[in-house]
C-alpha cells in the first residue's frame, strides 16, 4: 500500500488477504466460477434451467432424477462457492416451487447430502444467503469491460426476470461501492495505534465518501426492480425455514439428520459491510436487533465473521475521538454517521416500496378471479408480509437500527 507521496507506509496490523477480502472487489467473490468440473454436469444443467423448470412444475420431479454426487471431487473456494451457489438455488427452487402453501418437509438426500457436504466445508449454512445470491453469483459479459450494470449478469438465476437480475446486480453494486471504505477501516485502526489524528481523519473522510457512494448505487433499486414481481415472485426465493409460519417445523435434509432443520432466509442483515462500520462507529443497537444481528453473522463465510469481531477488538475509534481535542476528526467522525444514518433511511425507503406498498397492492388484488397457486403464477407470499426475509419485523427493525446509527453521533 503507498502512501500519497509516494513513500512505503508500514505494514498494517490488519490485512484484507487474511480475511478473504479482495483490495478491488471487497467481500464480493472476486470473478466467480461459471461452470464447476465434469461430474457436477447434472447439477449446472438443473441450475441453469431453473426459472422455466419452477415455472412449469417440473424442478421437483428433476431434482428426484439427478444422480447422487458427492462433493469430495470439488477442489478450493471458487468451485465450493460455485456448488453452494447452485445447490442453494436449486433447494430453493424446490423447496418454494408451489408457493408457501405447497412447501415440502424433506430435501431428498441426492440434493440434500451434497449440499451439507458443500456447506460444511465453507463454513456455510445449506440454505441461499447473501454471500451465495451475490456475493458469488456475478460475472462481466465482457470480461475487460467495467463493473456497471450493463455489463453484469448473474451466473444462476430464479423466476423474476430482469428484476431479480436487477435486484442481484444493484445489491453487488452496493457491496462494491464499499470497498474504499472497507480499506478506510484497515487505515483509521493502524492509525489509533500510531496517534496519527491526520491519517485518521483522511481514512474517517474516505469511509464517509464510501458509504456515501453505497447509498447511490442502492438508489439504483428504483430503476431495475420491478415491486409488484420482487414482492410476488421473487420474495418468496428468498425465505428460510426459521420463524416462517409457511414452514414452522424446518426441513429435514434426508441423509443428513432426521430432526428438521431451522435456517433464516437471505438478508441484506448477512452483508459483512454494515456490521464492519458499526463495529468501527461504535453503534450500539438494542438488545433484540444486535441477537437478531449476531446471528446473522452465523451466515457470512467464517473468514468475513473474523474480520467484524477483529474489529470489535481493536481499539475504540469513538472513544479515541472523544479524547481527542481535533474538531475536524470530530466533524469527520459524525460525518461517518450522519452517512450510515442516510444510508439506513434510504433502505427503508425501498424497503417501504417493495414490501409495505407492494403487499398493500397485493391484498387489493388477492380477491382479483385466476389468481393460480405457487410463486411461478405470482400469487403474493402472506406469511412474511410484515418480515423480512431473514424472519425479522422488518419495519420496526430498521427503523431501530437507523435510530440507533443516528444517536451514535458525538455531540459537539
Amino acid at each position: 500500500m503507498e502512501a500519497g507521496d509516494g513513500t512505503e507506509e508500514p505494514p498494517l496490523p490488519l490485512a484484507l488477504a487474511r480475511f478473504q477480502i479482495s483490495e478491488e472487489f471487497g467481500f464480493l467473490l472476486p470473478d466467480p466460477l461459471t461452470e464447476l468440473p465434469e461430474p457436477y454436469g447434472p447439477w449446472m444443467e438443473v441450475a441453469h434451467e431453473l426459472p422455466q423448470l419452477i415455472t412449469s412444475h417440473r424442478l421437483r420431479s428433476r431434482v428426484h432424477q439427478m444422480p447422487q454426487l458427492s462433493a469430495r471431487h470439488l477442489r478450493g473456494r471458487e468451485e465450493l462457492h460455485l456448488a453452494h451457489l447452485v445447490l442453494s438455488f436449486i433447494t430453493m427452487g424446490y423447496v418454494w416451487q408451489e408457493g408457501e402453501e405447497g412447501t415440502v418437509q424433506v430435501l431428498p438426500r441426492n440434493l440434500a447430502v451434497p449440499y451439507w457436504e458443500v456447506s460444511e466445508a465453507l463454513g456455510l449454512p445449506p440454505i441461499l444467503s447473501h454471500a451465495d445470491f451475490v456475493l458469488a453469483n456475478w460475472r462481466r459479459k465482457d470480461p475487460n469491460g467495467p463493473l456497471e450494470i450493463e455489463n453484469l449478469d448473474t451466473i444462476i438465476a430464479l423466476p423474476g426476470g430482469e428484476s431479480l437480475r436487477g435486484f442481484i446486480l444493484v445489491t453487488l453494486l452496493v457491496e462494491k461501492a464499499a470497498v474504499p471504505g472497507i480499506k478506510a477501516i484497515i487505515r483509521a485502526l493502524h492509525a489509533i495505534l500510531q496517534c496519527d489524528e491526520e491519517t485518521l481523519q483522511r481514512a474517517l473522510e474516505q469511509l464517509a465518501g464510501a458509504i456515501e457512494a453505497m447509498r447511490e448505487a442502492l438508489r439504483q433499486m428504483h430503476d431495475h426492480v420491478d415491486p409488484a414481481v420482487f414482492y410476488a415472485v421473487i420474495r418468496i426465493f428468498l425465505s428460510g425455514w426459521k420463524d416462517n409460519p409457511a414452514m414452522p417445523d424446518g426441513l429435514v435434509y434426508e441423509g443428513v439428520s432426521g430432526e428438521p432443520k431451522a435456517y433464516s432466509g437471505g438478508s441484506a442483515a448477512q452483508s459483512t459491510v454494515l456490521h464492519a462500520f458499526d463495529e468501527l462507529l461504535g453503534i450500539r443497537h438494542s438488545q433484540d436487533t444486535t441477537a437478531f444481528l449476531h446471528r446473522m453473522r452465523n451466515y457470512m463465510p467464517p473468514p468475513h465473521r473474523a474480520f467484524v469481531e477483529e474489529i470489535h477488538r481493536a481499539p475504540s475509534l469513538k472513544q479515541h475521538v472523544l479524547s481527542s481535542r481535533d474538531g475536524r476528526l470530530r466533524a469527520a467522525f459524525n460525518r461517518c454517521v450522519s452517512a450510515l444514518t442516510d444510508f439506513r433511511s434510504c433502505h427503508i425507503t425501498i424497503v417501504s416500496k417493495y414490501i409495505a406498498v407492494a403487499a398493500a397492492k397485493a391484498k387489493a388484488g388477492r380477491a382479483e378471479p385466476g389468481t393460480g397457486a405457487g410463486p411461478a403464477l405470482g400469487k403474493p407470499p402472506t406469511a412474511l408480509e410484515a418480515k423480512g426475509t431473514g424472519g425479522s419485523h422488518i419495519f420496526s427493525f430498521l427503523k431501530s437500527i437507523r435510530d440507533t446509527t443516528r444517536e451514535g453521533m458525538i455531540s459537539a
